[in-house]
């Protein structure tokens, strides 16, 4: 028996569109079930190396919870390259200046690094609110556990 490997054009095929509300969602939990699915893993043709996963689209996302002191004691570190240059940002900052980047933040360090990580990154949607542009694609709404 060979072992089943799916081609590019096959997984590009299959892909289907998932809506998640994060209004009381732990921040963590959103982003593993997220990358999971972005990745592909909950497919049986699941393949390491190949782009198998769907698409995710994230509304609320100013809704999301962190656990724990994080909200004011996590800080963004950012660094332009320049002496003196590193920026730091608490979590409550960042969620009133913009809440999308928290989303985007914790599921793309839980993505593989490199070129297919990239690229899985681009499957991504997040919007404050709960409106999106993706209705044509007729999202499947997917339930994450709340805290």
């Amino acid at each position: 028996m060979k072992t089943f490997l799916p081609n590019a054009q096959e997984s590009l095929d299959n892909r289907k569109w998932h809506v998640v509300d994060a209004s009381g969602v732990v921040l963590g939990r959103l982003a593993s079930r997220v990358a999971m699915i972005i990745r592909g893993k909950h497919r049986p043709t699941y393949t390491p190396h190949l782009d198998t996963g769907d698409f995710v689209v994230v509304i609320n996302a100013e809704k999301v919870v962190l656990t724990g002191n994080k909200e004011l004691a996590k800080e963004f570190m950012t660094y332009s390259g320049w002496k003196g240059g590193e920026k730091f940002e608490s979590v409550e900052h960042r969620r009133a200046r913009k809440p999308e980047l928290l989303i985007e933040h914790a599921v793309k360090g839980m993505l593989p690094k490199g070129r297919l990580g990239r690229s899985l990154n681009t499957k991504l949607k997040v919007y404050k609110g709960d409106k999106h542009p993706h209705a044509a694609q007729v999202p499947a709404k997917l339930e994450i556990k709340k805290k």
